[in-house]
This record gives C-alpha cells, structure tokens and sequence, in this order.
C-alpha cells in the first residue's frame, strides 16, 4: 500500500466524526471508511467492479483418502458447478453484482468442455501436486510459476477497471495443507490447527490428525517459519500459491483486499511473511468456523466483519462482506454533516 500523507488521515477522520451521528455510532463501518480512505488516499473512495477469483487444484495427498471424506473427483465437479452458475459464491456474486472468476491451478481433469470462458482461466501447473507424506508438493520452478500467475491474472483484471477483489479457493484435501501452514508460521501443534475441513467425522478426524503429524515431521515444517516459500513448495497447492501471488499483486495494485476463510487466511499467512504491509490493504471478511482460523486472526491481529459460523471456502464470506464495504463507502460520501443539514453538534 502507498502510505498516505497524515494529513489524508486527519481530514478523514474529521469527515467521519461530524457526520450526522453520534462519534463512532457506525462501529467497525467507521473503521472501514478510514481505512479504505487511507488506501485510496481520498476523502471519496470507491468500489469499482469488484471481483472474486476461485483458485481451483488437486492434491496429491487427497488421492490416498488420508485426509478427506470426498473423493479427489469433487474438484473438477465443483469447479464445472461454479461454471454452471450452481454454488454458493454464483449466488452471492449475483445477489451483490460481484464478477466471478474460476482458475483451473492444477485440477486433475481435462476441461476441454463447453464452457463460458469469460469466466473461466486456464493457468494448469499440472494435474495437482504430489503427495506431500512421500515428497514435496511442487517443485520450486512450480511454485514460483504459480505465484507468478496469480500476479498476472490479478494485472489482467486490474485493466478492466477492478479495484476491489476477495479470492476463493476449490481442492479437495486443501484444509490440510492450510494447517499445516498455519502450524509452521504459528508455531503451534499441528493437532491444534487442524479441524474437520469438509465433513470429516470422528474416526476420520484421528486419521487426518495422524497423517498430518507424520507430514509435518517428515518435511520438519517447525524449520520453515521463516522460510514461506520453501514451506509452500513442501506442503502447499497450486491455488495456495497462486492466491498468494494474487495477493501481492492485489497489494502492488493498491487494491482492496477482502480476505476469506481459512485456507485463504492461510495464503495470506505465507505473503504477510513475504510482504507484512499487504495487510494494510486486507480487510477480514469473517471468522470461519474452521478450527485454527481464529487463531490465524489473532496472529494478524485482524478483526473479522462478520461470524456466520461459515466454512465452505469458495470465497462466499468475501462475497458477502462486499456489501457492509459498499455501506461503510457510502456513508462517508452520502451521509450529511451536522454543518450541511443544520444539525447542532455535541458541544
């Protein structure tokens, strides 16, 4: 983010307290407006087509059913969903005039289907990554051509006049691989970050748990706190990396960044490593209510807009955050002062 001149700052919070109100009536909506303010270094933001972008890729530890209730299959038939206009984030994309965007990262499936390609973008680095309880994920050349394609997706949207964009993510077994990030840059206990991700039950929960312990001591992740890349590279996905490349160009473009649930928390974990002040630009859309991504929260000392106790990933917390955006935007420029409706003010 470009740092704004501290006079932008008294000016904004000047335009906030004497809006027709009571101080600090419109909560978080107030915090909003100035921290958009301070972004766009103007008295008047904007949200200018707002976009949301799913990263969609296999894993390679999903093959083995280790970690994930749902076959790997899922993917690629959630993927021809979102196509198809049939999931959640189609819904709230269209109830809030959103643009949707769906990336093939690396599903193991061919899409040489009709489809509507406007919305869908090819950036296949392979057909999902290797399984990380026998080697790492993605080769180091992977890993930065994927990062280096979330950047240029995030440049191509730019040019049509986007300046607001949430990212979502599709890949069945992703949530382990968000734990085990969030385990290494926390350093906490991988059994503390990890949670049920889609539908895993008890006796699936102690498996993922067992799995995941192996995994993290077999690429000795404690080492990696430090060292986000090579972390990405031993444990992550090609839409995990790619979100992140996403991230830092959203960052570079001075955007506003509205940040998901868990697995995209866990993507901004690895670019805040990168880059901290992209945080400036992040607003948390909501806490999930995956295990560990209130912890994540904490870590980035973030304050979520909403707890809906959702978990479904896809970037449908983004997609509904959008609005209480638009309303902490419209406020600051729509609202009346105490000076221009004749209002006497608090003494």
């Amino acid at each position: 983010m470009n740092t704004a001149p501290s006079p932008i700052i008294d000016e904004l919070k000047h335009k906030i307290d004497f809006k027709t109100k009571p101080l600090g009536a419109l909560g978080m909506l107030e915090e909003i407006a100035l921290q958009i303010g301070q972004i766009q270094n103007s008295l008047t933001p904007q949200i200018i087509n707002p976009h949301i972008v799913v990263f969609a890729s296999d894993h390679g530890i999903a093959a083995t059913g280790l970690v994930n209730p749902y076959p790997q299959a899922v993917t690629a038939q959630m993927v021809l969903n979102f196509l198809n206009g049939g999931a959640a984030i189609n819904v709230f994309c269209r109830q809030n005039d959103i643009q949707l965007k769906v990336v093939d990262c690396g599903v193991n499936y061919d899409f040489n289907v009709m489809i509507d390609a406007k919305n869908f973008i090819t950036a296949k680095m392979n057909l999902g990554t290797k399984n990380y309880l026998l080697e790492e994920a993605m080769t180091e050349a992977e890993t930065h051509s994927a990062i280096e394609k979330g950047k240029e997706i995030v440049k191509n949207i730019v040019l049509n006049g986007c300046n607001t964009i949430g990212f979502g993510e599709m890949g069945i077994g992703n949530s382990s691989s968000a734990s085990l990030i969030m385990s290494s840059i926390l350093q906490m206990n991988v059994e503390d970050c990890i949670g049920r991700g889609t539908g895993v039950n008890e006796v699936q929960l102690t498996q993922k748990m067992k799995t995941l312990k192996k995994v993290y001591q077999f690429h000795q992740l404690q080492a990696l706190n430090d060292k986000p890349i090579k972390l990405l590279q031993k444990v992550g996905g090609f839409e995990i990396a790619m979100m992140v490349g996403a991230y830092i160009e959203a960052a570079n473009q001075n955007m506003i960044i509205l940040v998901d649930g868990f697995i995209a928390t866990a993507a901004l974990l690895i670019t805040s490593k990168i880059n901290e002040s992209i945080l400036e630009n992040c607003i948390f859309a909501h806490v999930s209510g995956e295990k560990g991504h209130e912890k994540m929260l904490h870590y980035l000392k973030a304050k979520p807009l909403l707890n809906l106790q959702m978990c479904l990933g896809e970037g449908t917390g983004a997609a509904i955050a959008i609005p209480l955006v638009k309303s902490a935007i419209n406020f600051l420029n729509e609202m009346a002062s105490f000076e221009s409706a004749n209002i006497s003010n608090k003494e």
